[in-house]
Formats: C-alpha cells, structure tokens, sequence
C-alpha cells in the first residue's frame, strides 16, 4: 500500500501504460482519476474516469477545476497521454506534426501548468511525465513523436527546478519507456518488433506492467529524494 491515502491523476488512463498505471496505483492503496479522451464519466472500484482531451485548455481547466473542488489535493499527476502519427519527414504532414504536439508536448504543460504550482503552494506532490526511449535516440519516421518526447524531457527537469521553489518540495521526474506490448505497437510489422527486442540486452520488448512499476517507485515515497532524473525502462537497448 505505497500509496495510501494519496490521490492520483493519470492521463491516457484507458490503454497500454496509462491502464496499467491506474491498475497499480489502485493495488497500492490510491485514489485515482483517469481522464482520457476515450472515456466517459464513471466510477468503479474506486476508481473515477472521466473524458477528457489533454490538447483542449478549456477541456483541462474544467476536469481538473472539478477533480480540485470534489478532493482535498492532487498528490500526483501522471502525465501518460500520447498519440503517434508516422511518417518519413519528407511525406509527413503539418497535420500529423501538428496533432502530435498538441497531445504529447502541449497536453503534458496543459494539466501541468493545473496541477504543478498548487502542488508546490500545498509543499508537495510527485509528477511523473511518461517520455520514450524515441525521445533520447531519436526514430526513423518519428521526428513529431521524438521532438515531443525529448520535450517531455526539457519540461520535467524545468519544472523539477521550478516547482521546488519557495519550499514547494514537488518531485518531476520522467520514465523513458522502450518499445512496450501496447495497441500502439499493433500496426508494426512483427519482424521489425523482433528485431526491436533483439537490440534490448534482455532480448524482448516491455510489458506495460513494468513500465507501471517504475512510475510507482517515482510516485512513492521510496524515491523521496529523486527529482528532475530520467529513468529508463528499456531493457538495456542498444540503438
């Protein structure tokens, strides 16, 4: 129970990492709020979910006003909402680019710029910002979804200094995932995810439950004293 009496946000709750996030935070004793584009308004098991389109600031200002006026805090935001949209520069369209962004880059500062500075007035609070091992090495056909992640990267180690100002002892950190058996991985053809697993040291691609498992550690108080650090969960890859 390592998070007992804690309340928790998660974006992108309802698929791949984001659900097995929720999943193990509700093991560990959390409250959790989901919100997702894909869901709707609910409650099972105390676990809430709501819709909601990360992208949108309107959107963010009134899910997250609302989770604020029915809870006493946040403890922690979980920023886990991502979309792709592939393609090689050269055919890449401002659309895909653009769409990209907007979910990935600017929905992560959307619930953030929400969350971040009431945390730090309450002097604490774990962030946890969900990168990709494409955000450290780069990818072939995914400038948009590399530029975004390595963003992900630039914003958690700013807010990580930002947020502790003025005693505000708010932990940001980032976990930088490898390739992970979710639905976003579907459409790639199974010899390019064998070879993905063969450039790992373990030699298989993650499954989203150790993706979870780190994101816990960061959001506990067993990494009390971690801030503005990546964490890479990728096997041991060697691109």
């Amino acid at each position: 129970m390592l998070l007992k009496e804690k309340t928790a946000v998660v974006t992108g709750s309802e698929n791949g990492i984001g659900k097995a996030i929720v999943s193990s935070f509700l093991e560990n004793g959390a409250e959790v709020i989901g919100l997702d584009l894909q869901a709707e308004d609910g409650r099972v098991l105390g676990y809430e979910y709501r819709r909601a389109d990360v992208s949108d600031m309107g959107a963010c200002e009134d899910v997250i006003s609302r989770i604020y006026a029915e809870h006493e805090k946040i403890d922690i935001l979980v920023n886990c909402a991502g979309i792709t949209r592939d393609a090689m520069t050269r055919k890449m369209t401002e659309e895909q680019f653009d769409e990209v962004v907007a979910v990935n880059l600017k929905g992560v500062w959307n619930v953030t710029r929400l969350v971040g500075p009431k945390m730090q007035a309450e002097h604490g609070g774990s962030i946890i910002n969900i990168s990709s091992v494409v955000g450290i090495y780069g990818n072939i056909g995914q400038v948009n979804y590399a530029a975004t992640k390595a963003g992900v990267i630039g914003m958690t180690k700013t807010w990580a200094k930002e947020f502790a100002l003025k005693d505000g002892n708010v932990r940001v950190n980032a976990v930088a995932p490898g390739y992970t058996l979710t639905d976003m991985l579907k459409t790639v053809p199974q010899e390019l995810l064998d070879r993905f697993a063969g450039q790992t040291m373990l030699g298989r691609l993650a499954k989203p439950e150790e993706i979870a498992a780190a994101v816990l550690f960061l959001a506990s108080d067993m990494s009390s004293y971690i801030t503005g650090e990546v964490l890479n969960v990728n096997g041991g890859m060697r691109l």
